[in-house]
Order: C-alpha cells, then sequence, then structure tokens
C-alpha cells in the first residue's frame, strides 16, 4: 500500500478502550503525535478546522468522546473511563503524545496528565475553573436539573439550561441557535453527556483555590491559553493553573473568547504549534 493510501486507510479509524468500549477518530497530519479533546457539547466536527491547521506540523488524532458522534458508550459513566479513552489513543499513535483540550475538555487533558497517562506537551484553552470568590460559577443545582431534564426526555431544555446557565449565553443567542435546525438537533443529540462534563468538573467551580495535590501529577510542561475578550475569570482560572504545576505558563490571545477554537483556529493554530514544538 503506498503511504498515501495508508494515511487515507487511517483518516477514520477506532480504537478499543479499557472497558471495551470503541472510541472513533480521524488521524491526520504526520510528525509528533498531538490528541484533541472536545469540550462540553461538542464532537470531533468542532476541531476539524483546528485540526486540519495543526496537521501541517503533527500526527492529529481528532476523536469523539464517549457518547459522542461515532464513539460507543458504556453503561456506567466515570471521568476515569475518558482518561482511560485517552490513554488509549496515544497508545495507538506509539504510547506518548501531547494533548489540546478547551473548556472542559481541558479539564479532563488536564485529568489525563495528573492520572499519569505518558502525555509530553499540554496545551490548555479555558479551563473553566471557578476559583475566587464572587466570580459566576454553575448553580448548585447543576447536576439535579440537567439530570431531571434529560430523565424527562427534554434535551432541548437540557441544553438551553446549560448554554445559559453555566456558559452565559443570552436566552436571544440560543433562539436564535435553534433556528438552524442541523446545528440544534447535534447538540440535542450530545446533551446526554453534560452530565459527564459536570463530572469532569467535579467540585473546581465553586469559587475555592485549586486543590494542588489533585493536579501534583501533570508535571510536564504545559501552557494555558485565554481569550482576551473572554470574562476575567477564565485569566484567574489559568494563573491558578500555573501557580500548581511545576511547568506551566500562561498567554492571553488578543481579541479572543471562549468559543475561538470553533470560531478562530487560525488564531489559536499558531500557538499551539509554537508551544508544542517547544
Amino acid at each position: 500500500m503506498s503511504a498515501a493510501r495508508e494515511q487515507a486507510a487511517e483518516a477514520d479509524a477506532s480504537v478499543v478502550s479499557a472497558d471495551g468500549t470503541e472510541i472513533a477518530f480521524e488521524q491526520s497530519g504526520c510528525g509528533p503525535a498531538v490528541v484533541l479533546v472536545a469540550s462540553a457539547l461538542a464532537d470531533r466536527s468542532d476541531t476539524t478546522k483546528l485540526a486540519a491547521l495543526l496537521s501541517e506540523h503533527f500526527t492529529v488524532i481528532n476523536y469523539d468522546r464517549r457518547g459522542r458522534g461515532a464513539s460507543d458508550d458504556s453503561d456506567a459513566y466515570a471521568v476515569e473511563r475518558e482518561i482511560e479513552d485517552i490513554a488509549a489513543l496515544i497508545e495507538h499513535v506509539g504510547g506518548s503524545a501531547s494533548l489540546f483540550g478547551s473548556s472542559s475538555g481541558a479539564v479532563l487533558a488536564l485529568r489525563a496528565a495528573a492520572a499519569g497517562v505518558n502525555i509530553e506537551r499540554l496545551a490548555l484553552y479555558e479551563p473553566p475553573f471557578v476559583v475566587a470568590d464572587g466570580d459566576d460559577g454553575p448553580p448548585k443545582d447543576l447536576t439535579q436539573q440537567v439530570t431531571s431534564l434529560l430523565a424527562e426526555d427534554r434535551h432541548s431544555d437540557a441544553v438551553k439550561y446549560f448554554m445559559t446557565r453555566v456558559q452565559g449565553m443570552p436566552g436571544i443567542a440560543v433562539f436564535f441557535m435553534k433556528l438552524m435546525p442541523k446545528m440544534w438537533a447535534n447538540l440535542t443529540r450530545l446533551a446526554r453527556t453534560l452530565p459527564y462534563d459536570i463530572a469532569v468538573m467535579g467540585d473546581t467551580q465553586q469559587g475555592k483555590p485549586l486543590n494542588a495535590e489533585e493536579w501534583e501529577g501533570a508535571s510536564m510542561p504545559t501552557r494555558v491559553l485565554t481569550g482576551g475578550k473572554s470574562p476575567v475569570a477564565f485569566q484567574r482560572a489559568a494563573r491558578a493553573v500555573t501557580e500548581i504545576l511545576p511547568q506551566a505558563d500562561h498567554r492571553t490571545l488578543p481579541g479572543l473568547n471562549h468559543s475561538a477554537v470553533v470560531m478562530a483556529p487560525e488564531k489559536i493554530a499558531p500557538r499551539i504549534t509554537e508551544f508544542l514544538k517547544g
């Protein structure tokens, strides 16, 4: 098989995680490996453009987190299973790789690093920790509200609740999103995974300092990126990460906000590339 045909054959594939769950991914490019970890209400389609840009320099693994897109799921969820998914993907590309994660996906990537997964470098975009008293965090009853809406098959309402009460999106913006049937249908399909991201965040959004012991395993070079137009709470969260990790630093990208990974990947990709190349 020619190199071109071999790469094409690898373009859409899957790995089997430790619990037997099949995790789907797209592989592109060549060079050092980087795995892209998606945020809440996102699958690999959200990072397709970013993957294409990074594939000019890296072997990019753009995967569907379990329960999303073409990936399977298990009956009982645990954050540890998602960490095992990342480990399986890294094993597929040779046993070590860098990670890029955004929002709650950044926290999942950080948890994988802290758990001892073989990660060379860690790039994070706006992990949504809430570390200062007075910064807006999610509602105290977030888990109960989302779980109840999903149990009643009100998946569309669960998406709206999460977007407005957790992500701070204006209701009018959600209204206009609903007028785009294909986009809203995909978000509604992903609603069932909202409890997964809530579990990933754990107790890190309560306006208290991060517990350094919880993250001490993440000793690899780490860069936290934030958007200059994002709420100041993201800047505080980024600084909190750099204070507890031994090799972490922080960069602010002017003019960007929390949606930049999807809306402006061409502005983020060079900064990720710069860091991952060392």
